[in-house]
């Protein structure tokens, strides 16, 4: 009898044991299944949401550059320069229609480009209808892809910073002067503003070059101070102006104020009453441009785009006041892939020939 209870009291003990097992192995489930499927939760939605994967990845610069089908190399010298001259990750958006997909691609893939990061986007012309009327005075200035600045929100795009640069631009870099584009991108934007620029009055460098071409550099070269609609919107004649070939953009600031919308008015109310024209000095992109953003933009560093390189075919800069700039543009009829134009060589080491022989520079000796 005694053995018998001894043996009871062993089963017993064995079976509270289990008991107590079972109790901690479910108090301890709650605990860690759930933290395992919220990290699974988390990964999905960075798989699947575009904000999610910026900011694991926020050290990537992201540029939006345009690549038409004439002028694709141009744009290829422009990715060239930016790639060549920074240690930083940069995403290209490469903006084209469809008509030069295929060469755009064949011009990355088969060059000294094919290691970049980018992604070929589409722009669908038909958003422009019934907002930009014909003009035979600048009709390079009429192209749809010089419009993709305004819907940059409506691209699909992964970040909610972006820089903007036109493909007649190079960022070049001296051993004195450090202008890697990672300078550019992290500019702070002043509370409430969607977009950085660098006004045409910044540089006392480029006055002479300005009055040597007449060009222009405030709101009175851009906009019909004759028309009601532009007084109505009481910006001083003679308030400076930007160039919007090179900028910095929030994009989502840029949806809070709907600034697309407000761009798209504007080509509208001209379309209708032509209260600026491209035989003016900006074309049809810019004025659009300079209304909505006047006085809500950060200024930035003039060096960061030094322009009018275009604007004529002897006017040049001096050597010293090039080898402190970071940026170059040649906005303007006279191109760097043309003939003639000021300041070749500094464009020209940037320049990839195109595989496809599409493209080609015109020269003095070339009978392209």
């Amino acid at each position: 009898m005694a053995l018998l209870r001894k043996v009871n009291h062993v089963l017993l003990f064995l079976l509270l044991l289990m008991v107590c097992l079972l109790l901690h192995s479910a108090l301890l489930r709650p605990t860690t299944r759930p933290k395992f499927a919220d990290h699974r939760k988390i990964a999905e939605r960075a798989a699947q949401d575009p904000a999610a994967r910026t900011s694991v990845a926020d050290d990537i610069i992201p540029i939006v550059i345009c690549a038409s089908e004439e002028r694709v190399g141009a744009t290829m010298a422009t990715i060239n320069s930016v790639h060549r001259n920074t240690d930083a990750r940069v995403f290209f958006y490469i903006v084209t229609l469809h008509d030069a997909v295929k060469l755009a691609k064949q011009y990355i893939k088969k060059t000294a480009l094919k290691g970049i990061r980018y992604k070929i986007l589409e722009f669908n012309p038909m958003v422009l209808r019934g907002k930009v009327k014909p003009d035979s005075s600048r009709p390079d200035l009429l192209h749809p892809l010089n419009f993709v600045r305004f819907y940059l929100p409506l691209l699909d795009i992964s970040h909610t910073r972006v820089i903007y640069l036109d493909d007649d631009v190079i960022v070049q870099v001296f051993s004195c002067v450090p202008g890697d584009i990672k300078n550019l991108f992290n500019v702070k934007l002043k509370p409430g503003h969607a977009a950085a620029f660098a006004t045409d009055c910044d540089l006392p460098s480029t006055h002479e070059m300005v009055r040597s071409i007449g060009m222009q550099t405030t709101y009175m070269g851009f906009l019909d101070y004759r028309k009601q609609q532009v007084k109505d919107l009481g910006i001083n004649p003679g308030d400076c102006s930007f160039n919007p070939g090179v900028f910095v953009a929030d994009i989502s600031e840029w949806k809070k104020q709907k600034i697309t919308k407000q761009l798209e008015k504007w080509m509208e109310e001209n379309f209708k009453e032509n209260i600026y024209s491209s035989a003016m000095a900006g074309g049809v992109a810019t004025p659009p441009m300079l209304i909505v953003f006047h006085d809500k933009y950060t200024t930035l560093d003039p060096l960061w785009h030094v322009r009018h390189l275009g604007w004529s075919p002897d006017a040049r800069y001096s050597e010293s006041f090039l080898q402190e700039a970071h940026l170059l543009h040649w906005n303007g009829p006279f191109k760097p892939w043309n003939y003639p134009a000021v300041h070749l060589d500094l464009w020209e080491r940037w320049f990839i020939p195109d595989p496809s022989g599409r493209f080609s520079l015109v020269r003095p000796d070339s009978d392209s």
